[in-house]
């Protein structure tokens, strides 16, 4: 419900923006929309950002229900904000319709009775509903409804929020929650510098960890606690963050996307800005996606495309609260790499031999290291040693003045980006010693130094006051949370490296083809294989010579044309799939054979009640690779493409990739490299190589038609696409289309 109610909004922006040919500023308040920048299908193509320094920074701030009556809720809210407003140099009023002041401040008696202009309302009321209203005539910019007993409890509650959505649009403000909390008035410690983390969370208590991580010495920013979206929602405070000079980082909790093109709009903003999103999205279970639902009250995508979405557009998946702060505190204060190998170094062969294993399995690069800086390396660690990488000591260096010479010498290759040590446990003074030279060389170079610091205790001067204490390494308690962030780190900036926006690649005028494939749309129907092969035409995508007939005597004549040997396929709107029911009659090579297959697909159609427009007469395709590529509607995302092994092994090994349009070329290639089956495409067993660039061609080819029939094509499934030898092409040999 919510989606859809934000889709109109989004629909009749677009209209106003497209008819008057302006630049408007729509009726909520720091939302822009540019003229005629929209795709082929109307929908926007940049976020709009909304301004929301008054909402963190306000001048002014009324609290609506404010109390000092101890044992009250409201009391310890009003005593928090006071505390808040006090920090970030704010005025703020509150409001009772009793009372005349509250902790000492006069209180005004309704919201009627403001005499100045207000930033920032606080609604601690059970029904924000009827304030809202009074609100919109005071030009309040901004209110928070902490209330609960919306969306998130059932369909009475999610009626509720409707009107609470219209009365929002109606008065003009912006409005958090409801079903949100006091996160966003924390206080932040103003002691820290450098890049700081910004944080999202749709469930409060989620975004503790990170939070948290200020005590660690990492800078925090920013909290928005999302609540329920009934307005603001997390793609809105992605893409003000994403703008803002002192985030580093940004990272979220999700649980619903309240409109997933918006959600993607803010990523690629923020990756158009290198800033790194690093996002927990639950609901990768059937459990997990009810337990969402029924927590937020939106809407839970399909877990691939979520995945795969996320993965076009940057965003770092991670599954534990622990990655999410580990990795969002890496990628916010580390800088760029300067290159991508990374060497481990311990006192223990099997120490580094065994995070050697697992940051190989990661996908991380490991470079043997030259024997130039071996044979250096071996002036200060004895020869029987293994210093190639993973790099042993042996110990007893560390103790000495060899120990920050061995750590220098490995930071000076030029192919090392990252070095990472793993101290499994304190042994004092030997770690101690080498925590502080890990800490010095940090210091000393622009390269990322990690510890992983082992011990359970985690109270040693070692861990809490030289590597803790220091803003340059980065410190980890477990191998796998560091060897995940190291590689998010690596693959976010070879990712904002060569960035692409994919909106940037969007179609923004229809393409001949359109007219010709809307007149054989059918609303609400399913076509006939013929006629989907139609629409596949009207879009240059190459079919089989192929003619429909309705008699054994017109069979015989269109094999003649077509070309012996031949197919010969039952079509009609009801088959999907033909071969179960042996309404194939493949390699036909005669004319009695035609008439034959003719006569016997008619009876068994006849037998099986299924109405037919016709027997298709094709032209039977040499070998090559089977693939599928397909077309599906996701809930949140709209048109999704999918590209697989086709035949019957997509049912039996569903080796798939998908993408939301729009996307470019190299993202389509990009599609084949994560297929297990992609060595098929190069030619194994002595098959030749496949023709890629055919197959490429068909794959954007079919996100252009899912992008201009976004509002006719529910689905479409070619499969199998035959993909020939090199420079032969590729053909859909059958394919299945549902209109909307």
């Amino acid at each position: 419900m919510l989606g859809s109610t934000h889709g109109t909004f989004t629909t009749d922006l677009r209209a106003r923006v497209v008819a008057c040919g302006e630049t408007p500023r729509d009726a909520v308040h720091g939302v822009t929309a540019v003229a005629g920048d929209v795709d082929v299908s109307g929908r926007p193509l940049h976020a709009p950002v909304p301004d929301l320094d008054r909402f963190f920074r306000p001048e002014s701030v009324a609290v609506i229900g404010a109390s000092d009556t101890e044992g009250r809720p409201n009391t310890g809210i009003t005593r928090q904000l006071l505390a808040w407003a006090e920090r970030v140099g704010a005025r703020l009023v509150p409001v009772h319709p009793t009372r005349t002041s509250v902790f000492g401040i006069d209180c005004v008696p309704s919201v009627g009775a403001l005499t100045e202009p207000v930033d920032l309302a606080v609604l601690l009321v059970a029904d924000p509903l009827p304030v809202i209203e009074e609100l919109a005539e005071t030009k309040v910019r901004f209110a928070v409804a902490f209330a609960s007993g919306f969306a998130e409890t059932g369909e009475t509650g999610a009626a509720a929020q409707e009107r609470l959505v219209a009365a929002v649009r109606r008065s003009g403000l912006r409005l958090l929650g409801p079903n949100t909390n006091l996160n966003a008035f924390e206080r932040f410690r103003d002691d820290l510098e450098g890049p700081a983390v910004a944080l999202i969370t749709q469930s409060g208590h989620q975004g503790r960890p990170v939070f948290t991580l200020q005590e660690l010495g990492v800078r925090l920013s920013h909290w928005a606690p999302t609540g329920n979206e009934a307005d603001l929602e997390t793609a809105d405070f992605l893409s003000y963050f994403a703008g803002r000079p002192e985030v580093g980082a940004i990272a979220c909790y999700v649980e619903g996307l309240k409109d997933g093109r918006s959600f993607l709009l803010a990523a690629d903003r923020a990756a158009r800005h290198g800033v790194p999103v690093v996002a927990v999205k639950v609901g990768r279970t059937e459990t997990g996606a009810r337990t969402a639902a029924s927590h937020t009250g939106k809407l839970t995508g399909a877990d691939r495309v979520v995945d795969a979405a996320m993965r076009q557009y940057g965003v770092i998946r991670v599954d534990g609260l622990d990655q999410l702060q580990d990795t969002s505190a890496l990628l916010a204060r580390a800088r760029r790499p300067q290159a991508d190998g990374v060497v481990v170094y311990s006192i223990s062969g099997g120490t580094g031999a065994h995070f050697a294993d697992l940051a190989t399995a990661a996908g991380l690069e490991l470079p043997t290291l030259h024997q130039a800086k071996q044979d250096e390396l071996h002036q200060w660690i004895p020869e029987y040693l293994n210093v190639a990488n993973p790099v042993d000591n042996g110990g007893h260096p560390v103790g000495d003045w060899r120990g920050r010479k061995i750590i220098d010498a490995i930071l000076a290759d030029p192919s090392v980006g990252v070095l990472i040590c793993p101290i499994t446990g304190p042994f004092p003074p030997m770690s101690d010693k080498l925590a502080q030279d890990l800490v010095d060389a940090a210091e000393a170079t622009d390269k990322l130094v990690c510890v992983v610091w082992g011990s359970p205790v985690g109270t040693e001067a070692a861990y809490r006051e030289t590597l803790l204490g220091s803003s340059r390494v980065a410190t980890f308690r477990t191998f796998s949370n560091c060897i995940g962030a190291v590689k998010a780190y690596l693959d976010h900036h070879r990712f904002t490296a060569s960035y692409r926006s994919p909106f940037d690649e969007a179609p923004r005028t229809p393409s001949p083809s359109l007219r010709k494939a809307q007149a054989l749309v059918r609303p609400g129907r399913r076509l006939s294989e013929h006629a989907a092969k139609q629409l596949l035409r009207a879009y240059g995508i190459r079919v089989p010579r192929e003619q429909l007939v309705t008699s054994a005597a017109a069979a015989v004549r269109a094999a003649g044309l077509v070309g012996y040997p031949v197919v010969m396929k039952a079509s009609g709107a009801q088959l999907a799939h033909k071969t179960e029911l042996g309404l194939v009659k493949v390699g036909l090579t005669s004319a009695s054979q035609v008439r034959d297959a003719y006569r016997e697909l008619t009876d068994i159609a006849r037998f099986e009640g299924i109405d037919l427009d016709g027997i298709l007469v094709c032209q039977m395709v040499g070998r090559g690779v089977e693939m599928v590529v397909g077309v599906t509607h996701d809930a949140l995302f709209g048109p999704t493409v999918t590209v697989g092994l086709g035949g019957v092994l997509v049912e039996v090994l569903n080796d798939t990739a998908v993408r939301v349009p729009p996307f470019g070329e190299r993202e389509a290639r990009s599609m084949l490299g994560e297929l297990r089956g992609r060595a098929l495409l190069d030619g194994v067993r002595g098959a030749p190589p496949a023709d890629v660039d055919a197959l490429v061609e068909v794959v954007l080819r079919v996100q252009r038609m899912a992008l201009e029939l976004d509002g006719d094509l529910a689905e479409l499934d070619i499969n199998p696409l035959m993909v020939l030898p090199r420079g032969q092409g590729a053909v859909a040999l059958d394919a299945l289309a549902v209109c909307r």
